[in-house]
């Protein structure tokens, strides 16, 4: 139970966090959305770099709910971009480029495809086509 406490606060961090960078990036995302990509670049360097330093052998072993916490929580809640990147990495290191491929390609395709599915469910709807992805952070809050 300590563990999904940890991993809840961390998620909270991490959700914070992304939706302030956000609103800074705003001004700058206006073409194209280098806010979300920034977060996704900073949060796919930090789970792998975490995760590489502070695994059971490493210069800085942690326990498993500090592990939880960051990886998990703080990670997940600011991007879930870097658990993918890291697992992509983990096949490439272990030798299975093919699966990394198909890991992309399978990720890429099915979750965009969500993505226009569940857009398109919900224009219907709503009745109108709103596109809540280009919508301001601060328009969000209502």
């Amino acid at each position: 139970m300590a563990a999904t406490i940890w991993i809840a606060i961390g998620g909270a961090l991490g959700s914070v966090a992304r939706y302030w960078i956000a609103v800074l990036a705003a001004p700058l995302s206006r073409d194209l959305p280098l806010g979300t990509i920034g977060i996704n670049i900073v949060g796919s360097f930090a789970i792998a770099f975490f995760s590489t330093l502070t695994a059971d052998g490493a210069r800085h072993p942690l326990p498993d709910v500090a592990r939880l916490f960051f990886m998990v929580g703080v990670c997940g809640g600011f991007t879930t971009f870097s658990s993918f990147s890291l697992q992509t990495l983990d096949l490439l290191r272990g030798g299975a480029p093919g699966r990394a491929l198909a890991n992309i390609a399978l990720s890429l395709a099915l979750c965009l495809g969500a993505a226009s599915f569940g857009y398109l469910v919900a224009a219907h709807l709503n009745g109108s086509p709103r596109t809540l992805a280009q919508a301001q952070p601060e328009e969000l809050e209502s």
